[in-house]
């Protein structure tokens, strides 16, 4: 139709749609290859495909190999080279590594306690919470008699003063007495009473009371506490000994003037109260005009300290003396010493009474430093202690541990090599690592 057909070429491959095929060349029976003016043979398709199979099979090999090597599943502690990724190199380095652990702490005095107070009557001072009191300073006012704070470790558990000595009763013959053989107030046989001897028959003389004795020194080592703090106090004219003597008594007459009260020379038991040093006064478990007791007042130490709750399993670190970091709230360190450690654990009580955590034991933590802590006195602190510690081992940034196909980690060294690592401590942006292929100054990557 209008003049197009469609033909085929010698080799049976289909021209291009209505095109006539070029006439032959030539006076052979077919075409020469080379030959001037004759087009080159065609290959057959098969062919051509089966060689771009090939070279498609020959680069995914050549990427397979490749990959092998980076990722390091040769088995060998060291792969086959690859080219270098971009990142830092970091040496490997022989330190001492050590782990750190935070916990939670309270900053505070302590828990407060009961003083020990004696006195019995109406309160009718008291001081406010959070005043410091020391030897010499009342501590509150009973019937308006001051309580009074000394130093010591032994309660006040007797009045002192000086006791009274033992009486002694009349010589024989004192007093108008006579003496008994001759016969007073007997005479004998019968008559107007007046019998033979030197009795006159009357009723003898009363009998003179029996002189008491002058009093004698109370002994005891409270008496060595009271007179310790009296001198203290700057009062003289007695010896610090175990014996309340008549020098004491003056001492003491002279102090009860300085506070007011009668200078009868004794101490009564309520008059003062000990305790080991300088308290902090709490809050008053009574109101004024109510009764005094052992609950009238509370007391703290002087000292700020820190106080954890740890946990009864994880509390190998709470040992006396161990040394502590303390983060205060502004995010300042301080440092501090583990004191003391419960011997109890409680469990805390959750909503409903149930438990709400894991068993714990009170540690108490002092800080030496008082000045460091500035002008707070209580909040919530950190308590950083040692974990365990690692000295003289390879380490290297824990960025530059690389996961392995196969399982574990490895380093990427300089020229792209991958090298088997085994991880030990973590601590500090640092990990202990371990291998045949590693030595300290090796170069390693940090992959970006």
């Amino acid at each position: 139709m209008n003049g197009m057909f469609t033909g085929r070429s010698t080799d049976g491959e289909p021209t291009a749609g209505g095109a006539e095929p070029e006439p032959e060349t030539g006076t052979g029976t077919g075409t020469e290859p080379g030959q001037e003016g004759t087009a080159p043979p065609r290959r057959a398709p098969g062919r051509r495909r089966s060689r771009t199979v090939l070279v498609a099979a020959a680069f995914v090999l050549v990427t397979a190999v490749a990959v092998v090597g980076a990722l390091g599943l040769g088995g060998g502690d060291e792969g086959p080279a690859a080219p270098p990724r971009a990142g830092s190199a970091v040496a490997v380095t022989r330190t001492t590594l050590v782990e750190r652990t935070k916990v939670e702490g309270t900053l505070g005095y302590g828990t407060e306690i009961p003083l020990p107070v004696k006195a019995t009557g109406t309160v009718t001072w008291l001081p406010e919470a959070g005043t410091t009191a020391e030897r010499g300073d009342t501590l509150l006012r009973v019937d308006d008699r001051p309580v009074v704070l000394l130093y010591g470790p032994l309660p006040m558990y007797r009045e002192l003063g000086m006791t009274a000595g033992p009486t002694t009763a009349p010589e024989p013959g004192a007093n108008g007495d006579t003496d008994p053989g001759g016969g007073a107030g007997t005479g004998k046989g019968s008559g107007t009473g007046t019998g033979k001897g030197s009795g006159t028959g009357t009723a003898p003389p009363p009998t003179a009371p029996p002189a008491p004795a002058p009093p004698q020194p109370l002994r005891g080592i409270d008496v060595l506490q009271f007179e310790s703090n009296l001198a203290a106090l700057g009062y003289e004219g007695f010896t610090v000994d175990e014996r309340f003597t008549t020098g004491t008594e003056r001492a003491v007459k002279r102090w009860q003037k300085a506070l007011g009260l009668p200078e009868t020379g004794r101490i009564a038991l309520g008059d003062v109260v000990y305790a080991s040093g300088r308290v902090r006064l709490g809050r008053a478990g009574v109101r004024l005009g109510a009764a005094a007791g052992d609950n009238a007042l509370t007391y703290t130490g002087t000292t700020r300290k820190v106080l954890v709750d740890a946990s009864a399993q994880e509390a190998s670190w709470a040992v006396r003396g161990t040394d502590v970091t303390v983060g205060l709230p502004d995010g300042s360190p301080v440092k501090g010493t583990v004191a003391s450690v419960g011997r109890q654990a409680t469990s805390p009580e959750g909503d409903g009474g149930g438990s709400g955590g894991p068993p714990t034991v009170p540690v108490t933590i002092t800080v030496p430093d008082q000045r460091a802590l500035g002008r707070l006195e209580s909040g919530p602190v950190t308590v950083e202690y040692v974990g365990r510690k690692r000295e003289k081992v390879l380490a290297v940034p824990v960025a530059a541990l690389v996961a392995l196909a196969e399982g574990g980690h490895g380093l990427e060294t300089e020229d792209g090599r991958f090298v088997t690592a085994r991880t030990g401590l973590f601590a500090d942006g640092m990990v202990e690592v371990s291998g045949p292929a590693l030595r300290e100054g090796l170069k390693v990557r940090i992959p970006q």
